[in-house]
């Protein structure tokens, strides 16, 4: 045989080693739809044409492959020698033990065996793989989590196929080995790999009538059969938990809609006469699928073939393409203030360069080498030397003035134009080239290297406290304030918040010197500096790092040593994405100006509570208890016959058409006090209806109707009471047929509600 990878490039002659399921027969453990045409071939004999058939029915199994790498195929079939010929060996584990176990599929090895079996028991279904190769109806069982998914048929049956037992079984393990790598899930490169593979294991579990999480059970069990040999396994078991479980819920809360919508693009058993007609699912409904329901593309693609339609790749990817450049315009559009020029016609450059010197200078004299005027009095300046830093890295552009003989810039705008930084902004005066002075503000670029350094110690800490998979996703450096997006499965707790601030403070009051150095791209990476991945970067990097705790590839500016940044302070903690948090913060006067803030509003709150701010806790603590009692003992009295206790309630009913009828205002601290008093009524009162009216602390004043379930059956309703009553006094309100409630903006109005009780009543028993 003769192999190759692809229709160009290295192949060569390779010897296929394969097992003879027929020869085997008697000693194999083979499936019972497949003995039968195996005992039919004369296993004496062969011949190509039996091999292809062989092969074609699972008779013959490949357990290895020997390619000799010796050529490189060119477009025109030449081969051309290979200068370092090879042996590419395909043999592998499950392989090798499927033949030594005498079992004719690698998942019926031991190798599988606990992850299927921990399948059959979440799934209550057995798995028959081992004996049939065909799918299989199955009679569930009540679920036991409370959810079938839509898989399940009429009767609780379930269509079990063998495939999405190994399906499940194979990607389990996946996605372990590729959370434990540090590989998160998301919509790009090796996250995106990752989350495929798992949505795709959930659709199987789906198929197999799970609307719960499923694969995160069987990731578990990954972890306990594999963890001694692979410590990595244990080490990171609850990121990957926790991160599998995460991703499940996130998929299971669109597969309904999504296999809904695949139902209807490409129906399953659509026939015209005796012909199957099977069509394209169009590039728009698959990017659909993907947009509104989460399915990757493959997926996508999968689910087509399995009912014998293709998908529209090219019409999808145009759709995808579409978005994103809507999404670019849409961020740019947002840009307030940014110039919207077209600076494509670059005739007026200059062919000199323009050197940033803000690393080391923020204030200097320089000359203008290029100005192109803009309308409404802007202009574009290009520099010899420019202090402004150019947006990049999330660092935003600096601002700041140039000043020239009779004229100014004021800089609100950074870009590269031609690659080249140029300054832009309101002119004054008419701007001209030669010697002027470009100035950045101190205060304001120092904020921004306090807030970027501060990112770097934060990147830090949230590896240190959640795990090695944080990753940056997005951040924004300015001078007022950073913000940091980061992979993660879920919210951050408290405690979690509190230590990662901890950390940054720490690493602050350590008063560590910064060491930036440029370096080639490789000693970077393999000192262990991080980098954006995706990111473009050149030959010779620079590198920041802060020794003992932190090392990135970063181009912006920075404090020299962590002490300048004074202090970092959490102002809160969003997610902003599937499997993405945020966190903003502030740094240097701004954290202290929200320290500030803090401690003043603790001050008023300790003088409302007659209390010092030390001690404010435990005094605040007694308010809440004394409330709590004061309420069990308001709503005891009311209930026990008080002043205006229940008892007393009923004995100042009325008689409207024979039916008892409570019409009264009631002492009630806040909804649930009123409902409470409701309740006794309605269970005091035997048979009757009841309007109770409060003013609540918060100011609010509500109406709460109830009606005993006698008169209920007779086609009175509370909701529909209380919505009458309420118009009264210009109310509205709805609830339940036995307890209902309204509000009422003018306390004033009660009475006049309360007083239309008992004709409303008479009208609804005339109905």
């Amino acid at each position: 045989n003769f192999w190759q990878m692809a229709d160009t490039g290295p192949c060569g002659p390779c010897s296929e080693i394969f097992v003879d399921l027929a020869y085997f027969a008697d000693d194999w453990r083979l499936p019972e739809d497949a003995t039968g045409e195996w005992a039919e071939l004369d296993r004496t004999e062969f011949s190509k044409e039996a091999f292809i058939e062989g092969t074609e029915n699972d008779r013959f199994i490949e357990i290895w492959n020997l390619v000799f790498m010796q050529f490189d195929r060119q477009e025109d079939g030449t081969l051309i020698p290979l200068p370092k010929p090879s042996v590419d060996t395909g043999m592998g584990l499950e392989r090798v033990s499927g033949v030594k176990q005498r079992v004719w599929n690698s998942f019926h090895t031991d190798v599988f065996a606990a992850l299927i079996q921990r399948i059959e028991e979440i799934t209550g279904i057995p798995y028959r793989g081992s004996q049939v190769r065909e799918p299989y109806w199955y009679e569930l069982g009540p679920s036991k989590d409370g959810a079938h998914s839509p898989a399940v048929k009429q009767g609780n049956r379930v269509h079990a196929d063998p495939a999405s037992f190994r399906v499940i079984a194979d990607h389990s393990r996946s996605v372990a080995f590729l959370l434990a790598d540090g590989v998160f899930p998301s919509n790009e490169g090796r996250g995106y790999v990752l989350r495929r593979i798992l949505r795709r294991a959930v659709r199987h579990a789906w198929l197999l009538g799970r609307a719960t999480p499923t694969l995160v059970d069987v990731v578990q069990t990954v972890i306990d059969t594999l963890g001694d040999v692979y410590p990595e396994l244990r080490e990171r078991e609850k990121h990957i938990i926790d991160t599998t479980r995460a991703e499940e819920q996130r998929f299971l809360s669109t597969i309904d809609g999504g296999m809904h919508r695949f139902d209807e693009i490409a129906p399953e058993n659509t026939t015209e006469g005796s012909v199957a007609v099977k069509g394209t699912v169009s590039g728009e409904d698959a990017f659909r699928l993907y947009d509104t329901f989460g399915f990757p593309i493959d997926l996508t693609e999968l689910m087509a073939r399995e009912r014998g339609y293709t998908v529209d790749i090219p019409g999808f990817e145009t759709a995808l393409a579409a978005q994103r450049t809507q999404s670019q315009q849409e961020r740019k559009s947002k840009k307030i203030g940014m110039s919207t020029e077209d600076f494509s016609d670059t005739s007026w450059i200059s062919s000199e360069p323009v050197n940033f010197v803000g690393y080391d200078r923020i204030e200097l004299e320089t000359e203008v080498t290029a100005i192109r005027e803009l309308p409404e009095g802007r202009v574009a300046v290009m520099l010899r030397e420019s202090p402004f830093y150019v947006e990049s890295g999330g660092q935003i552009s600096d601002r700041g003035t140039i000043v020239g003989e009779g004229w100014k810039v004021d800089v609100d705008e950074m870009r590269k134009i031609d690659g080249k930084p140029t300054a832009i902004g309101k002119a004054e005066g008419i701007v001209r080239a030669g010697k002027v002075r470009a100035t950045v503000p101190r205060d304001v670029r120092l904020d921004t290297e306090r807030n970027h350094t501060a990112t770097h110690l934060l990147h830090a800490a949230l590896r240190a406290i959640l795990g090695d998979h944080v990753h940056q996703a997005g951040s924004l450096v300015a001078p007022d304030r950073l913000r940091f997006d980061f992979n993660h499965h879920g919210p951050l707790t408290d405690e979690e918040l509190e230590k990662i601030e901890d950390i940054v403070n720490r690493g602050i009051m350590a008063a560590i010197p910064l060491d930036i150095r440029e370096k080639p791209l490789a000693e970077a990476k393999a000192s262990g500096a991080m980098s954006l991945f995706g990111e473009k970067y050149g030959d010779i990097v620079r590198v920041v790092t802060i020794p003992e705790i932190s090392a990135e590839l970063c181009g912006g500016t920075h404090v020299r040593n962590t002490a300048e940044i004074t202090l970092f302070q959490i102002v809160s903690e969003t997610g902003i994405a599937a499997g993405v948090r945020r966190i903003e913060a502030v740094t240097g006067p701004r954290a202290y100006d929200l320290v500030s803030e803090r401690r003043k509003t603790l001050e008023t709150v300790a003088d409302m509570l007659r209390a010092n701010p030390a001690s404010v806790t435990r005094r605040l603590q007694s308010v809440l208890d004394e409330r709590r009692q004061l309420e069990r003992k308001l709503d005891e009295a009311v209930k026990s016959g008080g002043a205006s206790g229940v008892q007393q309630l009923i004995e100042r009913a009325t008689s409207v058409d024979g039916v008892r009828v409570i019409a009264a205002q009631v002492p009630a601290m806040d909804m649930k006090s009123l409902q409470s008093l409701g309740d006794a009524v309605r269970e005091k009162i035997g048979s009757g209806v009841a309007v109770l009216s409060a003013s609540f602390e918060d100011g609010k004043n509500s109406l709460l109707g109830i009606v005993t379930d006698d008169l209920r059956e007779k086609g009175l309703r509370a909701d529909t009471l209380i919505r009458d009553v309420a118009a009264v006094a210009g109310g509205r309100g709805g609830g339940k047929p036995h307890m209902a409630q309204a509000g009422i903006p003018d306390a004033a109005k009660l009475a006049d509600a309360l007083a239309a009780v008992p004709g409303v009543v008479q009208a609804h028993l005339a109905r």
